[in-house]
């Protein structure tokens, strides 16, 4: 068979929509081959989606594509440029590290980004050396996968593949590449790149494509500039919205993890919140806690407005009239995101309606839950099932008086109990992927090759919303009290 009938039969249909931008955005790569890749995982799911043959793809043919020693005939590899915001600090960057091969058009007809993580070097690596290792790239694929499970719009994991090849860090580790799949790779850090290093002519050409790619009804319209940047704002509102009530902490909010299409990207310094806290951070990096669990709407609101700034000339030839365009459409980020938080706030309790005092009703609980250090995920968990068990925070006053305010409430709206429950099993997840758990599951692979601990939290965490007897063990919490930490390591 044939380079050409191999690629074929895999089902690869990819085009290079991205390399038609003006060339200030792009270089162009030659792939960079590994010594013996080996396929560790891959994603029979998305694998289907994007209409590709489970069966080539682990064939010797299929892996040489994901590990990046073969590209797909036609095809031209290329590393995107863009700058960001890092901790506050505008850095020009890149794709240090990373490949996108093209873009899948899918049997549903979706156009869909397929980068290689951990590829090798290319222009931007900045000194570095381009690779991955193993427990990063699997540690994406986990996490990415929950956040889908849990309905929380995300890159997802199609592959990953170890190099044959070692890489330090601190110590030698296994290399690995991960085949990341996204809506596209767009960031704000794009566009500030555009912005800071191109022209005008060349951030409208990028503008056009970011609306091509995801928010086409907005092309005719007479601003078409601002309509894209009012309509990043309402997925990010609701996005961050979806982070906040399932206690995810990204880690690493600089501009350059921020999408346009709203997507969750690179879960670096990630994790999820066991006892309830808005100053919880995990992140080794982030001394001063800028990234803290509360502090994300407001973050995201903060690179609403770099990406403001880079429309600017878009939206207006007259610069303060541009200014107050944009001031106006970022002053309703807050109000979405309310408007969001608050909805999911209140099915998580199991009410339909909306009442005036269901703020104070809300707030009240949390800051229970913050005195008694009590866990996020399974304080709900407990409401829902009315599994109250002999804590500290069920048997406060404080607890009782909330809690007959609580049934008050809940007896007031028109659906029944039956109903309130069922909205609140939908709402509140049997399981998220507790850091220990991952830990465990990074462990065990990397050090010992065995890939069952991994398997077994995937297939948990595939269904959250499912409260099978067999998610209950990876509810409970770590048994050790040292303070969680993570480190950028993808």
């Amino acid at each position: 068979m044939t380079k050409r009938e191999e690629i074929i039969e895999t089902g690869w249909n990819l085009e290079s929509s991205y390399a038609s931008l003006p060339k200030t955005f792009f270089t162009h790569l030659n792939p960079n081959p590994v010594q013996s890749p080996t396929l560790i995982i891959l994603n029979e799911p998305v694998a289907k989606s994007l209409g590709l043959n489970m069966n080539v793809l682990q064939s010797e043919a299929g892996i040489k594509v994901l590990s990046g020693n073969e590209t797909p005939e036609g095809v031209l590899p290329l590393a995107q440029a863009y700058a960001g915001h890092q901790f506050g600090y505008f850095n020009r960057l890149g794709d240090g590290r990373a490949m996108l091969i093209g873009e899948q058009i899918t049997p549903q007809g979706e156009q869909v980004d397929i980068q290689l993580k951990g590829s090798g070097r290319t222009p931007y690596s900045r000194g570095g050396d381009g690779r991955a290792a193993l427990g990063p790239m699997l540690r994406e694929y986990i996490i990415s996968e929950a956040m889908h499970a849990l309905g929380i719009p995300t890159t997802r994991s199609l592959a990953v593949v170890t190099t044959g090849e070692s890489i330090i860090r601190e110590t030698e580790l296994p290399g690995a590449i991960l085949t990341r799949i996204a809506s596209s790779h767009l960031r704000v850090g794009t566009f500030e790149y555009a912005a800071q290093f191109g022209t005008v002519d060349e951030l409208k050409a990028l503008a056009n494509y970011a609306i091509k790619r995801h928010y086409p009804d907005v092309k005719e319209d007479d601003n078409r500039y601002l309509n894209l940047f009012k309509e990043v704002i309402k997925r990010q509102a609701s996005l961050l919205a979806k982070w906040q009530l399932v206690g995810f902490i990204h880690g690493v909010m600089n501009t350059d993890n921020m999408t346009i299409s709203g997507e969750t990207i690179d879960y670096g310094p990630c994790a999820f919140m066991d006892a309830y806290d808005p100053a919880t951070v995990f992140s080794s990096i982030d001394t001063k806690g800028r990234y803290a669990y509360g502090n994300q709407p407001s973050i995201a609101g903060w690179n609403l407005a770099r990406f403001a700034e880079t429309l600017l000339p878009l939206f207006d030839e007259n610069q303060e009239k541009a200014v107050e365009m944009a001031q106006d459409a970022i002053s309703n980020f807050g109000k979405l995101f309310h408007i969001h938080w608050f909805t999911g706030m209140r099915a998580k309790l199991g009410l339909f309606n909306e009442e005036k005092e269901d703020e104070s009703l809300i707030g009240d609980l949390l800051e229970i839950m913050k005195k008694y250090r009590t866990d996020y995920t399974n304080t709900f968990l407990a409401l829902t099932f009315d599994n109250r068990k002999d804590t500290k925070l069920f048997n406060s006053e404080e607890f009782a008086q909330w809690n007959e305010k609580w049934q008050a409430r809940r007896g007031r709206q028109e659906e029944s109990k039956s109903m309130s429950h069922q909205l609140m099993r939908n709402s509140n997840p049997a399981v998220i992927p507790r850091n220990h758990r991952v830990e465990e599951a990074l462990e065990a692979a990397v050090k010992e090759g065995d890939y069952s601990v991994m398997m077994r939290l995937l297939e948990v965490l595939s269904n959250p919303y499912a409260h099978s007897p067999e998610q209950v063990n990876y509810s409970t919490l770590p048994t050790s009290t040292s303070p969680y930490r993570t480190f950028c390591g993808t």
